[in-house]
């Protein structure tokens, strides 16, 4: 008999997140809320009084902002959180609605800050600087001042300010053709015809059946061929603009304009590429060992996602799982593992599915109250043990960089996120592999870390290096046409997966398909951070307190520092290709060990 998904009054008390670290309950929300609305003037007033030559008129308007943005954090976060519980309760919806109209008067009475910090002079500020009063602002002004090269005046940064909603046009008709017009039919199944969309596409690709993976991809992805020249024109777009963006700013190349705000030279991109590049052999060796254990004469594109070991069935109630993640991260020190024992098992996390709850999960991290986690855990889902390490180590990185940084600078970037994540999904894969006596289970473990690292390394690396050469050629004046995508991403195609995959004539659409290219140059940072993650595993768990604590002083370091410099702190020197080098080789050597153990069988 099915299960029945439980409305969330049914949910006990103990298995929900405790919100009241941000507020004790609606009402005292509304209270705080009121509060933010009348903060708003006061924006105003400073921009009335200016502080062009006065510290204290600079320091005082920092103070305030600061305020204005701390209550403003809390109360968004609050209510993102109840509309997460259940995204049908009108309530929930409307204190968030009311919160973003009220924040976006905000950034709107706010907006004159940042171009009137650029236009002061540069001595007035190294002399604000130099003093201990503006201690907590030290790192916001420093980051924002490098800004300045790249900021035009009052009246090209308004026409730029007004462009932003219709520069969303590409990103947006993307999102409305793929996810709502296509409409990709069904495909027959031996349990009968299923549907077919994006969300289930991945789940045909798993099946062991290969005519339904067969007929699946090649019907996904003649959909998309159909609208091959919009879907084109909509990325060149896209491209176009950020070629625009960069122009007009003054950046050498859109990839360094995105590069930027990090401080990330473009040589980490660039290291990244090659050194997969030089590894490559390895991923092609995987693919061998794919075609051979599926027992194929040919690969084909649709024949990579079939699981090669079938998934071990383990039931781990979520108190058991927690007690194993635990014992898994204890190379991480007392203090780190009583802290997110306690937060798991004392109100940090939404535990269980109930009706209306947002899928998935995540980690939501804020200056003022704990490191909150959604989950909807299931007993016999290995993978859901792995999750909660996984946001574990978000959670744990928040916690760490609110308690050691000033508000202004707390807030680690999306390089490092990725880090402190699957930092702790590599110390659970060790422990629970070294435990394991059965070597069905220990394949299960080693055939998920590879596709993990193939998916995060070598694919988001493809993708990065699409992306690349899709800019370059537009920056260098050529025509970015449909034809050249698809050649383009054909050849990446052929390159990463090797001489032993065939592929169909539609399956360079898949470059044309992928919603992170509306993001420029955002993708490198998964395998980034996967690499950095490694590398700090492996020091860890060989090493002595000296390496914890130098991972913990990372985690501490929130956005102190620009991200390469955070993580050297922990130990790992991301401008070099060292730590990509070594992800490859733990790959190649997992390659290997999921052959001699599927060879056992």
């Amino acid at each position: 008999m099915a299960k029945t998904i439980p409305e969330r009054s049914e949910i006990p008390a103990e298995h929900k997140w405790n919100l009241s670290s941000l507020f004790k309950d609606d009402a005292e929300w509304e209270r705080d809320f009121a509060a933010l609305s009348a903060m708003l003037p006061e924006a105003e007033e400073k921009k009335k009084k200016g502080f062009s030559a006065s510290a204290d008129a600079l320091f005082d308007t920092l103070k305030a902002y600061e305020q204005y943005l701390i209550l403003e954090e809390r109360l968004g976060y609050y209510a993102q959180l109840r509309v997460t519980e259940d995204e049908g309760n009108s309530t929930a919806r409307g204190l968030f609605a009311r919160f973003v109209g009220v924040s976006s008067q905000g950034q709107a009475a706010w907006s004159w800050l940042s171009p009137a910090i650029q236009a002061l002079g540069d001595d007035f500020v190294v002399e604000c600087l130099a003093s201990q009063k503006f201690a907590d602002y030290r790192v916001f002004l420093t980051k924002l001042r490098r800004f300045k090269p790249h900021v035009l005046s009052e009246a090209e940064e308004r026409l730029l300010a007004l462009q932003t909603e219709s520069a969303q046009t590409a990103q947006e008709a993307f999102s409305v053709l793929t996810n709502v017009d296509l409409n990709f039919g069904t495909v027959e199944t031996p349990e009968g015809p299923k549907p077919l969309t994006q969300s289930t596409f991945i789940s045909f690709m798993r099946m062991q059946d290969r005519s339904v993976r067969k007929a699946a991809y090649l019907q996904f992805y003649s959909h998309f061929e159909a609208h091959q020249n919009t879907l084109g024109t909509l990325y060149a777009g896209s491209v176009k603009l950020d070629k625009y963006q960069a122009q007009v700013r003054k950046y050498p190349s859109s990839r360094a304009m995105a590069l930027f705000p990090d401080n990330v030279a473009e040589a980490v991109y660039d290291n990244l590429i090659s050194t997969v590049n030089e590894n490559l052999p390895i991923l092609h060796r995987y693919y061998s060992l794919r075609k051979e254990i599926l027992g194929l004469e040919g690969l084909r594109h649709y024949d990579v996602y079939v699981p090669l070991v079938k998934e071990v069935k383990a039931s781990h109630g979520y108190e058991e799982a927690v007690d194993i993640v635990i014992e898994a991260l204890r190379p991480l020190g007392e203090d780190y593992v009583r802290t997110l024992r306690n937060g798991l098992l004392g109100g940090w996390v939404d535990r269980y599915e109930n009706k209306g709850k947002r899928s998935g999960a995540f980690s939501a991290g804020s200056f003022i109250g704990e490191p909150y986690i959604l989950m909807n855990y299931k007993d016999d889902v290995l993978n859901d043990l792995f999750t909660i390490a996984h946001e574990g180590g978000h959670s744990m990185h928040s916690w760490h960089s609110a308690r050691n940084n000033p508000f202004m600078c707390y807030n680690y970037t999306i390089f490092e996120a990725e880090v402190a994540s699957t930092f702790n999904e590599q110390l659970v894969f060790s422990y629970l592999y070294d435990h394991s006596s059965d070597d069905r289970e220990k394949a299960f473990l080693v055939a998920t870390r590879i596709d993990d690292t193939l998916a995060t390394l070598f694919r988001q690396t493809m993708f990065a290096e699409f992306e690349k050469r899709a800019h370059e050629i537009a920056e260098s004046g050529e025509a970015l046409t449909v034809d050249v995508l698809r050649k383009e991403y054909r050849a990446l195609l052929e390159k990463y997966f090797g001489p032993e995959m065939a592929f169909e004539n539609v399956s360079d659409m898949e470059g044309l398909r992928i919603p992170h290219f509306y993001n420029a140059f955002y993708v490198y940072k998964y395998a980034t951070g996967l690499s950095a993650s490694i590398a700090l595993s492996e020091k860890v768990l060989h090493g002595g307190m000296a390496e914890r604590d130098a991972y913990l002083d990372f985690l501490k370091s929130g956005g102190s520092r620009f991200p390469i410099e955070s993580l050297k702190l922990a130990g790992v020197d991301m401008s070099t290709p060292e730590p990509v080098e070594a992800a490859c080789r733990r790959f190649a050597g997992d390659v290997e060990k999921l052959a001699v153990l599927l060879h056992k069988k």
